[in-house]
Formats: structure tokens, sequence, C-alpha cells
């Protein structure tokens, strides 16, 4: 069988707020020179996700992918180095800027590229914009049935059975191959690169495909394609006030915030 995984670089999740600037103008994040990006932890889940899988089924070949700029092969390599077979890169000047749709249509394009794919893995979340919405968009693309927030994920012979999370618990669903899960925390920690993987990531195939070799025009990608308007980009301003409730005993103090309480329309 074959997995596709999508891996995302963005900032460290764990970087000081201090190290973010808000341009307003440009209504963009602008993160401190010298900031370590990193694989999104929600991604490096679903790549543990595969790994798990061919650990039951060793002729399984997994594949991460990712699109960025040149400096996101470091996705692919941390994929590869953790125990993925091959990678993509999706690189092209046209991807710049876009949203989520964008996002999607790309790493779709490229998914249909590969021919005959069984599971596409993604995060739950990238955790950077925490928006969630590429994987059901891949989906949703490629005509496959989606199942998100998985914390578990098994494969029994054509069929894919997840246990996935709920608010007060979880359930499980399973459904016929091909399938795209997004995979939640819950799953667990993801393994780390050992010596040996990390030394035969170096020898690993990575192909780079542009939105030309996906068959894209120019003018369904990046800013020009893009359908979400952002509105702003802003830190938030605090107005927070203290106000001291005094008395002479708690009695008096509980009844004097009540008081304020109903002035204030609260009770």
């Amino acid at each position: 069988m074959h997995i596709v995984v999508c891996l995302k670089l963005v900032p460290d999740p764990e970087a000081a707020f201090s190290m973010f600037k808000i341009d307003e103008q440009t209504k963009k994040v602008v993160p401190a020179a010298g900031l370590p990006w990193v694989v999104s932890p929600f991604d490096e889940q679903a790549l543990e996700a595969a790994l798990r899988i061919r650990e039951q089924q060793p002729d399984a070949r997994i594949s991460v992918m990712t699109l960025g700029p040149e400096a996101a092969r470091n996705a692919l390599k941390h994929g590869l180095a953790m125990g993925a077979d091959d990678g993509v890169l999706l690189a092209d000047a046209g991807f710049g800027d876009g949203d989520a749709y964008t996002t999607a249509l790309a790493l779709a394009a490229a998914v249909r590229k590969l021919g005959a794919i069984d599971l596409v893995l993604t995060g739950r979340q990238a955790a950077d914009w925490d928006a969630g919405m590429v994987g059901a968009g891949i989906a949703e693309l490629l005509g496959m049935a989606a199942i998100s927030f998985a914390k578990d994920v098994q494969i029994e012979g054509g069929t894919v059975r997840v246990e996935r999370m709920l608010d007060d618990g979880t359930e499980v669903v399973a459904a016929d191959l091909p399938v795209l899960v997004t995979v939640s925390n819950e799953l667990g920690a993801a393994r780390k690169p050992n010596l040996r993987e990390t030394m035969r990531a170096a020898r690993k195939p990575v192909v780079m495909w542009s939105a030309a070799d996906l068959g894209l025009p120019v003018d369904a990608i990046g800013a020009a394609g893009r359908r979400a308007v952002r509105e702003r980009v802003f830190v938030p301003v605090k107005n927070n006030r203290c106000e001291m409730v005094e008395g002479a005993s708690p009695e008096e103090q509980a009844a004097k915030l009540a008081q304020r309480l109903r002035e204030v329309k609260v009770i």
C-alpha cells in the first residue's frame, strides 16, 4: 500500500511571543531573524501514524510531501530521517501567499500525480495558524472520504479503522480505502529520528514539482487563487481593570460584590 503524509514547516511553536512582530499594513506575522523552523508537531504525529501502520504492513511505502520554498526541503529531510521512503517538494514562486484552498489544491494535484494512493495522512491542524482546513480540502478535491481527529489508525484489508476524538470521549469509524485521515495529538508522541535513518535519509529520493508539473494554471494558485480574505492581523489591546471590594467581614464583602455584579449586569 502507498501512504502519503503531508508535512508543513512552521516557526517553532515553543518560541517566545517576543520573537514575532505584527505588520498591520501587510496583514502578516513577521518572525524574528534566526527563529528556528520545525515540522508542525501535528504533522509529525501523522507521520508517526504512518510508521506504525508500516510496522504491521512492512510492504507499505510512505511518501512525505510539503509545499513551500527550497527551505521547506528541511521538512522532507526530517520526515525521511523519521523513516519515510521518499519525498515530494512542491516549490514554485506562484505558490506564495496562498490560503488553505490553494494549498489543498496543490497538494491534491500532487497526490493525484503520484498515482494510486491508499491513504493520505495530515495533522489535525498546523501549529502556526491552527485553521485545520487543508486536510479536509484535499479530501474534497480528491473525492475521498475524510476522517478527522484520529487517535489511532489501523488498516484491515481494504478498510481503515480509526478511533477519533470527540468532545466527551472517542468513537470508532471505518471506511473503504482510499481515505484521508487527519491525526490528533492524542495519538501520542512521534518517534525521534535515529542515527541509521538519518544517515539513510540523504540517499532517499526527493522530487520537486512546480505548478506547471501539476497542471495548475498560474491564476489558480498562491495569491492569485486564494479565496480567503484576511481583513486584519493585530495584537489585541488589553484594558484589564481591577476593582477592590472592601468590607468589615467576608459577608459584607460578598454582599457588596453581589451588588456590584448586578450593577454591571453580570448577574
